[in-house]
């Protein structure tokens, strides 16, 4: 048996000025076949699971190309023609194959593509024909599309968000594949559309019960293989953006259309009531000021995130942080290579005037100026993310009227309190910690921070589709509009 295996992905917020080329997957994870680490990035742990299972079913794995760049803005042509060219290629040369397993993201998008996970899927059919197992893991922040589930067998989706079970739905997928090749079992893919676009959170409720059931399902049903929700990615101008339940079931189309549609009806009838509650700049910091036994407070500057593809230099709450005198405190990171490199070339210990963040886009503030000194620099900087590694470096630590600030050149969101700790700074004697993600920090800070306040500050991110400029998206659903079911 020979199954071939590669990764493709990123997630593009289509209103972020940052475009992505093929330098930029170099930069965050870019393995040529058979050069994947042991450790998988968030989209590649196919990859990784593949070779467990090739070892323990004694298969033949033919690995591809596994790319992964950060999110940003649209992806360049070339780029994205290149990568998928270059694994369309090496899948040709490995037929005949018995199955196609790929990590994908499911959010990008790329110049003169709209759907490019549906062009690759598309074109993977046409080489394999319509009798060879197709399959991905997708991220839950993605679109759906017709042609993407016209061309693959099945979805499994990661659950959680935070995503801290890629790993786990990773074997999943490997499960109901070689389960199918064996005979063992016909999945069946069923899709409703909820007509919705929303924050899904599972963290907290309801979100975390919903998901609970899901896992519930799937273990006292044999007739369900997996249950996933497109969360859908609302910084996508694309014409299918929403959230989609998907059931995939052993043969069985009508009950797994009927599972996704009651499933999905369940999550449109608590529309609204899924997002973290949030406050602006000047309240969340007068909120961790008034915590200060429950140091370190933890404030999310949730939509300057880098993982949704904003440039992260946001300025906002740090200019807060300097006019109400706020001192023991870190921000972990504003992305500026050019003051990295102005500081790296300072060195340790020096006292430079320096001005910094608040250069990518219209309402993220004002550049930061002042007499800074540099206290830590950190040519190669990365932090966990479960069982995943993360560059964010070159990087350096400054330090600015009692305030420890990040900078850094690898755009990346903060996934866990090591950020901190390889840039010279003990997360823990902070009095407050401002962290650049919506919601993925949550798993690892939550055992450190006595407090977490969700911060809503400035607009480089657009969070609320209803008043969002898109040009693609469609208006039939919530919140554009009040009830799309009728």
């Amino acid at each position: 048996m020979r199954i071939f295996t590669a990764a493709l992905a990123t997630e593009s917020n289509t209103f972020s000025p940052i475009c992505i080329d093929r330098s930029a997957f170099v930069a965050s994870f870019y393995a040529a076949p058979g050069e994947h680490p042991a450790t998988p990035t968030l989209c590649t742990a196919p990859i990784t699971v593949g070779r467990e299972m090739a070892r323990e079913k004694g298969f033949e794995l033919i690995e591809g190309t596994a790319a992964w760049a950060d999110p940003a803005g649209l992806v360049n042509r070339k780029a994205f023609e290149g990568l998928r060219d270059e694994i369309l290629d090496q899948l040709r040369a490995a037929m005949p194959v018995d199955a196609v397993v790929l990590g994908l993201h499911g959010a990008m998008v790329a110049a003169g593509y709209l759907d490019p996970e549906g062009d690759l899927l598309s074109r993977v059919r046409e080489i394999v024909g319509p009798d060879v197992l197709v399959c991905a893991e997708l991220d839950p922040h993605s679109h759906l599309t017709e042609k993407r589930v016209a061309a693959a067998d099945f979805f499994v989706v990661f659950k959680e968000f935070p995503h801290t079970d890629f790993v786990d739905r990773a074997r999943d997928l490997w499960r109901i594949a070689l389960d199918t090749l064996e005979g063992k079992v016909k999945p069946v893919m069923s899709v409703f559309d909820c007509r919705m676009i929303d924050v899904f959170p599972t963290s907290r409720e309801p979100m975390r019960s919903f998901v609970d059931n899901l896992f519930a399902l799937e273990q006292s049903d044999p007739d369900v293989l997996s249950l996933s929700v497109i969360h859908g990615f609302m910084a996508g101008d694309v014409p299918e953006m929403g959230t989609k339940m998907i059931a995939v079931t052993n043969g069985k189309p009508e009950k797994g259309a009927t599972l996704a549609r009651e499933l999905g009806l369940k999550l449109f009838e608590k529309r609204g009531t899924f997002r973290m509650p949030e406050v602006d700049e000047k309240e969340a910091l007068q909120k961790a000021r008034a915590l200060v036994d429950k140091r370190p407070v933890v404030i999310a500057d949730m939509w300057d995130n880098p993982g949704g593809g904003t440039a992260g230099d946001a300025t906002v709450v740090l200019a807060e942080m300097l006019d109400q005198g706020i001192e023991n405190a870190a921000v972990g990171t504003i992305w500026d290579p050019v003051a990295v490199s102005i500081c790296m070339a300072a060195g340790e210990g020096a006292e430079i005037p320096l001005r910094f963040g608040a250069k990518s886009a219209p309402f993220t503030g004002d550049p930061i100026d002042g007499l800074v000194r540099v206290e830590k620099i950190n040519p190669t900087a990365e932090m966990r993310f479960g069982d995943s590694i993360v560059p964010f470096g070159p990087a350096v630590t400054i330090r600015l009227a009692g305030i420890d600030i990040i900078l850094n050149t690898v755009r990346a969101q903060s996934y866990d309190p090591s950020l901190f700790s390889v840039m010279g700074i003990d997360p823990t004697s902070r009095d407050i910690l401002v962290i650049k993600s919506t919601n993925h920090f949550h798993a690892a800070f939550s055992r450190i921070a006595g407090e977490i306040i969700y911060c809503a500050a400035g607009r480089p991110y657009p969070n609320n589709p209803a008043l969002t400029a898109y040009r693609h998206a469609r208006r039939d659903i919530w919140p554009m509009v009040a009830n799309p079911h009728g």
